[in-house]
């Protein structure tokens, strides 16, 4: 019961930062001794810190705020990405200022040869972190695929042609093997991470339900309902991607016919502009090919930004959402690939006479899955009932 207690007080400074101690004491119904101590508490184990009290010019001070410390914990998150054909690990404070970060490119796609140069990554930030006197409070991994979240077991990553990874297990077995021990270690796809990053690091108040569209090769979501990460039954929530928005439409790597992702992925995009599928096109070369005018390229990505405004349509009648975030590689293709889904989405709200949900990109950019996977690490201990997240 006091840890629970504990982590209400953080969560509720997080919401409000700056209140004092009667303001929590009022807001989660504990009595102002309890508040005392557990605040005390909190400061000590460096959770929380009290700014200056400030003078009111007349009799007594004002009662002290409290804020998130964000100097001495931190957590480790991590990135496998496809996109980029890289891993990636930063060390980011409680408060989401990236401290410390490197990344190198994919020594492979084999599993081993992945798990291997993620652990060398990891291990140097742990020694640094040790170097700077900061506690680290866990490490959390973000990946391309569908994920058991409880056994940290990768089930399907289709762009590595990985099934049933032990990631966990064996990340911890090689960190071991590095003398890194004592870290929780936390894995989930890399888009349902990338939602926690906007959701635990973003500016209060929160909206809920949140909705983080990462788009790139793939089309993902990461969906925050009732202020917890939206898995599904067994994790795999999220993957709207593979939700058809044409019948008999073109062939999907999962196998379905007109899946979103035929439509709005860069694969697609690719072989829109080459006229036949082929090799894919990267992101750079595409903004280029806009940045001359190319015909092909023009129609291709405004083609996939109309789609994407029916696979938001779709989520803003699914989930009525406060804010969709978008994210992802597709986003730096800019006007003609955003502007045309904003266009579709106009037109959506006029037809049914409502105002669209807030849209915003990504506060974090490219590091939003990592930053994302370290806050995955805050997320579970913030809500210590949470039971997915406290089976070890």
């Amino acid at each position: 019961m006091r840890e629970i207690n504990r982590m209400a007080l953080v969560r509720a400074i997080q919401r409000i930062p700056g209140q004092s101690r009667a303001e929590l004491a009022k807001e989660t119904g504990l009595t102002k001794s309890t508040v005392s101590l557990l605040v005390q508490d909190l400061i000590e184990a460096g959770w929380l810190v009290e700014s200056d009290i400030q003078a009111t010019g007349a009799i007594g001070r004002r009662p002290t705020p409290i804020f998130l410390d964000g100097v001495r914990l931190a957590m480790i998150g991590a990135e496998i990405s496809v996109e980029s054909q890289s891993i990636s690990a930063l060390t980011v404070s409680l408060t989401g200022d990236v401290i410390n970060g490197s990344q190198e490119p994919l020594p492979s796609t084999q599993p081993a040869d992945v798990i291997e140069r993620l652990a060398h990554l990891i291990a140097s930030l742990v020694r640094q972190s040790e170097q700077d006197g900061r506690e680290l409070l866990g490490i959390g991994i973000g990946v391309p695929g569908a994920v058991l979240d409880q056994q940290g077991m990768v089930k399907m990553a289709p762009n590595f042609a990985w099934r049933d990874v032990a990631l966990q297990s064996a990340l911890a077995q090689e960190l071991e093997s590095l003398g890194v021990t004592g870290l929780r270690i936390q894995v989930q796809n890399d888009y349902d991470v990338a939602a926690l990053s906007e959701y635990e690091f973003g500016s209060p108040p929160q909206p809920d339900p949140l909705i983080y569209l990462g788009l790139g090769i793939g089309v993902g979501a990461g969906i925050i309902v009732r202020d917890r990460l939206f898995l599904g039954a067994e994790g795999f929530a999220g993957e709207v991607g593979h939700s058809i928005l044409q019948l008999e439409g073109p062939v999907c790597s999962c196998g379905r016919k007109g899946c979103a992702e035929t439509f709005i992925g860069l694969r697609a995009i690719s072989t829109q502009i080459i006229g036949h599928a082929g090799d894919l096109i990267p992101v750079d070369t595409i903004r280029h090919l806009l940045d001359r005018n190319d015909e092909a390229a023009i129609l291709a990505v405004r083609r996939a930004g109309h789609y994407l405004g029916v696979l938001i349509q779709n989520l803003w009648t699914y989930f009525n959402p406060g804010r969709i975030v978008l994210g992802g590689p597709s986003c730096e293709l800019g006007a003609p690939f955003l502007d045309a889904a904003q266009a579709c989405l106009e037109r959506y709200s006029q037809d049914c006479g409502l105002p669209l949900p807030e849209i915003q990109l990504s506060r974090f950019g490219s590091r939003s899955v990592a930053v994302g996977a370290a806050a995955l690490v805050k997320h579970a201990l913030l809500r210590p009932l949470d039971l997915r997240f406290r089976i070890q």
